[in-house]
């Protein structure tokens, strides 16, 4: 799957990282931006990396048609119109706000929206899969 937001900074990221915590290489997921920034942004790689997740490895990377056709599903996540469309393809809107500029307390919450969407979606694609704790577990103490 791919998951595609505008400047693959954030939103996208996130689901990326938490789709493979989860999975345990069972979902090969993908992100992608219409317009990828430079690099991951400082406040969303500071959170996701209180929640135990690796983020030195994310580059911004330019969504194609070639990623989405090559995928069983595409999440967009606030690109909108400019996703590319590819006949057949499957694809989900998840509208959520976007993390990049804000305070880490609103930053939690997009990436808890996130992890939510996440932990279903693995649910309802991969239904024996055994999930894990949430990482937001782990994180109450914030």
């Amino acid at each position: 799957m791919v998951f595609a937001c505008r400047a693959n900074g954030g939103r996208s990221v996130a689901s990326r990282l938490l789709t493979e915590h989860y999975a345990r290489g069972r979902v090969i997921a993908l992100s992608a931006g219409t317009e990828p920034g430079e690099h991951i942004h400082p406040e969303v790689a500071r959170v996701l990396e209180s929640l135990g997740l690796d983020t030195s490895a994310e580059q911004p990377t330019l969504l194609t048609a070639e990623m989405i056709s090559a995928s069983d599903l595409a999440i967009t996540q606030g690109c909108g119109e400019n996703c590319p469309y590819v006949p057949g393809a499957r694809y989900r809107d998840w509208p959520l706000d976007d993390p990049r500029g804000q305070d880490d307390a609103t930053v939690r919450r997009v990436i808890a929206e996130i992890d939510a969407r996440v932990r279903e979606l693995l649910s309802e694609l991969v239904p024996d899969l055994a999930l894990p704790p949430s990482v937001l577990e782990r994180d109450r103490g914030h």
